[in-house]
């Protein structure tokens, strides 16, 4: 399968993805967010928490390095490891524990992360274009190949 490129015009649009994502992703998945600073990561992933049923804030954890979410017997985590100072750091947070079961890791800043994180499932890359934002679904796993086929709208 070839890259989904997909044409965002505003924040809401890059919700509304993340909502279609949050129905087309296997399980579990490890999903690696990439983009300049603003690009839209932590918005897309509010969308797709909403889209899992979640109605609370979702905080960026640019400061805490993990927001853990439970929805539907199902454990979320959303990691920003761009402070990360060391990708060893990750052991001490528990990476191994977070990666096993029926779970659903959103990672910004994967490259951070490097030489401690597994392939993902999917790579998904945020790019300005303009004022607007264009994503770019890099599927990686067989079943994210498969899984992603219906997300483009």
């Amino acid at each position: 399968m070839n890259d989904i490129r997909i044409e965002l015009a505003d924040a809401e649009a890059t919700e509304k993805l993340g909502a279609r994502l949050a129905q087309q992703l296997p399980r579990p998945s490890l999903v690696f967010l990439h983009g300049d600073l603003g690009a839209g990561k932590t918005t897309l992933v509010r969308g797709l928490l909403r889209g899992l049923g979640h109605k609370g804030a979702v905080r960026s954890p640019t400061y805490t390095l993990i927001e853990p979410y439970e929805l539907s017997g199902r454990r979320i985590y959303h990691l920003d490891l761009y402070r990360l100072g060391d990708p060893e750091e990750l052991e001490y947070i528990g990476i191994r524990d977070l990666l096993a079961g029926d779970y659903l890791c959103l990672v910004e800043w994967p490259q951070r992360g490097e030489g401690c994180l597994p392939t993902p499932d999917l790579d998904l890359c945020l790019e300005y274009v303009g004022e607007a934002r264009r994503a770019v679904l890099k599927p990686r796993s067989a079943a994210a190949k498969t899984s992603l086929f219906n997300v483009v709208p």
